[in-house]
Formats: C-alpha cells, sequence, structure tokens
C-alpha cells in the first residue's frame, strides 16, 4: 500500500503530465484523446511508471501517439521537474494500460451476445 508521500507525488505527476500532454506537446503524431490513468511510484520515490489510455480512430493511430508521447518524456519530465518540490524528480515510464482496452473488448462481446439473443427471441416471436 503507497505512503501519503507517494500518494501526493502521484497527484502531482498525473496532473503535471496530463498537463503536458495536453498543452504542451505538439507533436503532429499526437491523434485522439490521452488520459492518465495510474501513477505508480517507486517507494524511493525515484521511478514513476505512467499508465496511458489512448483513444484513437484505430491501432495504428494508437502507436503514433504513444511514440510521440515516449520522444517527449524529457520535456514531461523536465516540466514536472519544475513542478516538484522535493530533491528528487522521479523518472518517468511511460506504458499503455491494457485495463480500458480490455474492459471495451469485454463490453463488446456483451453487446453482441445481447444483440444476438434479441436477434433469436425475435424470430421465435415470428414463427408464433
Amino acid at each position: 500500500m503507497p505512503s501519503r508521500r507517494q500518494e501526493r507525488v502521484a497527484r502531482v505527476i498525473r496532473e503535471s503530465v496530463s498537463d503536458s500532454i495536453r498543452n504542451h506537446i505538439s507533436d503532429p503524431r499526437m491523434n485522439g484523446l490521452v488520459s492518465v490513468t495510474e501513477v505508480d511510484i517507486s517507494p524511493n520515490l525515484r521511478k514513476a511508471d505512467v499508465f496511458l489510455t489512448i483513444l484513437s480512430p484505430d491501432d495504428k493511430a494508437r502507436r503514433r501517439t504513444f511514440a510521440a508521447i515516449e520522444h517527449a518524456t524529457r520535456h514531461i519530465q523536465t516540466r514536472l521537474g519544475k513542478k516538484m518540490t522535493s530533491k528528487y524528480c522521479p523518472r518517468l515510464e511511460f506504458h499503455e494500460d491494457e485495463k480500458f482496452k480490455k474492459t471495451l473488448d469485454v463490453l463488446n462481446l456483451i453487446d453482441e451476445t445481447a444483440k444476438e439473443y434479441r436477434e433469436k427471441d425475435e424470430e421465435e416471436t415470428e414463427e408464433e
């Protein structure tokens, strides 16, 4: 369980990274909506894993957006360093959040199954 200090630092990182991605990266590869879903910070506050959800038209656009963010890591890191009040600024490592994608896949499967049941019920109703 993270300490209060880890939680505070994670909140600052989440806000700073979100702001940097939204307002300070002007890369033409950026396409879609990017959300910082989670920040896991090491107990010594030296490393932070930043999980991103990228909503884009297709996988290719999502990969390009993620590549643009990784390319801008030093810029994002510098902006974060200016907001940090601690002695050290955590080294950021970006990851795509797979939980959101899996959730969407499950919801799509549920929708497809519900549609099949509705169609089957309609066919049975017509036969009667």
